[in-house]
């Protein structure tokens, strides 16, 4: 306890949530998105209940983890023939899960969103109870801040300080949870850039997912997906996205003023 009030142990909270911040990104989003299919006078408390819940429960699993790191480590699947060759664990089973789901869900999306007639009615229609989504938010927050927790304990192993980096992290999700989801439903033409991300993250953890198993396909070994190459590409679909919005706005007001001129 004594740690917690050292210089030390500031900096190292700081970095704590600075790292819950960076890497609770991609949750954030998840959030966003799941909390949509709600009816709207119930979203925000579904992000903010779900977040909450997701906070205890992931103090809990950070005590969970801390005493069963090694259980969770060791494989307890291993399947080796002529084709493909792995060794999945807890930790692998986990990563592997909620990446699948969560390629699902940006897939799904992304289809809705081309397949929706009428997108307004599409947006204002619930398509999902409170407890589903509730369950779903807490349930990928726990898949999402596993590897948190992972790096987490490599900075430190001081438990309270993991313990009030959670807190900090879970409550700063909380105020910015609403106002990313306001942000989507404002420009819609973000909610693509944010499923494409979404997709990206579903599969650096499946990749992720597939080295922790040592998944070998054909005698080729799968690669954990970068972090550095995530963030790249991050970047890049940004950067597409906001030259490609200014560049269709000009576009739009070149074609207003031709139709003015013509008038």
């Amino acid at each position: 306890m004594a740690e917690l009030f050292s210089i030390s142990g500031f900096f190292t909270l700081g970095m704590l949530v600075l790292l819950q911040a960076v890497l609770g990104f991609d949750n954030l989003l998840y959030i966003s998105i799941e909390s949509k299919r709600v009816e709207e006078d119930k979203q925000s408390m579904v992000r903010k209940f779900g977040i909450g819940l997701a906070i205890v429960l992931r103090i809990v699993l950070l005590f969970v983890v801390v005493n069963v790191i090694k259980m969770l480590e060791d494989p307890f699947v291993e399947l080796h023939n002529g084709y493909i060759d792995m060794a999945v664990s807890g930790h692998s089973l986990i990563v592997l899960f909620g990446g699948a789901f969560i390629l699902w869900t940006a897939v799904k999306e992304i289809y809705h969103l081309l397949a929706e007639p009428d997108l307004e009615h599409g947006e204002n229609t619930a398509t999902s109870s409170v407890g589903k989504a509730i369950t779903l938010i807490v349930i990928m927050n726990l898949v999402f801040s596993f590897d948190s927790i992972l790096s987490a304990m490599a900075l430190t192993k001081n438990l309270w300080i993991m313990s009030i980096a959670i807190i900090i992290s879970g409550i700063l999700m909380m105020v910015l949870a609403d106002r990313v989801a306001l942000f989507l439903k404002q420009n819609r033409m973000y909610e693509v850039l944010g499923l494409f991300i979404l997709f990206i993250v579903g599969v650096m953890l499946v990749s992720e997912g597939g080295h922790l198993a040592h998944v070998v396909l054909f005698g080729h070994e799968v690669h954990a997906m970068a972090k550095s190459t995530f963030y790249f590409v991050l970047a890049i679909l940004i950067v597409v996205d906001i030259v490609q919005g200014r560049y269709q706005k000009r576009l739009l007001a070149r074609q207003d003023k031709s139709l003015k001129n013509a008038a």
